[in-house]
């Protein structure tokens, strides 16, 4: 039996979006430090209908969960121990 190593990174398993209509972030510093944390995963930017939230705190969708915090900072590192 043949063992096919079909290319899958741990990042590159992650599922990660963030808002770009989010007033509480700012997209490009975030992905920059997204990218570092998960250099491989491909970010989804697009709005999340995740409005209330959103229109108080940044957040980052991760593998199924709304991570929020009081600054960017502190949403991605919160976000880092659900990474795959």
């Amino acid at each position: 039996m043949e063992i096919i190593d079909q290319g899958t990174s741990p990042s590159s398993r992650n599922d990660i979006r963030i808002c770009d209509k989010c007033k509480h972030i700012r997209v490009k510093s975030m992905l920059s430090k997204i990218k570092k944390i998960a250099p491989d995963v491909e970010v989804k930017v697009a709005c999340k209908s995740y409005c209330g939230p959103c229109a108080k705190y940044p957040f980052i969708f991760i593998n199924g969960r709304y991570i929020k915090a009081s600054t960017e900072d502190e949403a991605i590192e919160k976000a880092r121990q659900y990474l795959k």
